[in-house]
């Protein structure tokens, strides 16, 4: 008998995954209750590539030249273009709203520091979302520039979180 309620929540799990691929969602969460003390509460979510990174690159692009013609111009609107993190190619974003943590666990030595290299994959820190630590790893390999974010921040969606270079 549990074998096919098993099955029936994994079909209704691969459905909800469906859903949210086919309707191009990031996230997706519902509560089934199969009866006083008995319910199933499935969570189902997906890192999408960061495709609204490079329109905003675009409009400032677009718009730093517009400037241009006055000296004291480029010199005011460019700082702020290289200042954002979030603009930065080498930018690591969290894929997820929690908190961070800079190493496995308390007393424990940081994931990383500024000047470390790091592979492809290696581990930069962990976001903890709704108790579930979750390793961010390093979309490409590179040296670590800068670390933007605190042991204990809480970061939304996007947020960056480390330059590699």
């Amino acid at each position: 008998m549990t074998d096919t309620k098993h099955d029936a929540d994994v079909a209704f799990i691969k459905a909800l995954a469906e859903l949210l691929r086919e309707n191009d969602l990031t996230e997706l969460q519902v509560k089934r209750d199969y009866g006083e003390d008995d319910s199933l509460n499935v969570r189902v979510s997906r890192v999408q590539p960061a495709p609204v990174a490079a329109p905003a690159q675009a409009v400032v692009s677009t718009t730093v030249p517009a400037a241009e013609p006055a000296a004291s111009a480029p010199d005011t609107a460019e700082p702020p273009a290289t200042e954002d993190p979030a603009n930065h190619p080498g930018a690591v974003t969290s894929p997820m709203v929690g908190t961070v943590y800079m190493q496995p666990e308390p007393n424990a030595p940081a994931f990383i520091s500024v000047g470390d290299t790091v592979a492809e994959g290696d581990t930069l820190l962990i976001v903890e979302a709704m108790k579930t630590m979750n390793h961010i790893p390093a979309s490409h390999s590179g040296t670590v520039k800068r670390i933007l974010v605190e042991d204990g921040a809480a970061v939304e969606y996007g947020t960056p979180l480390v330059i590699l270079e």
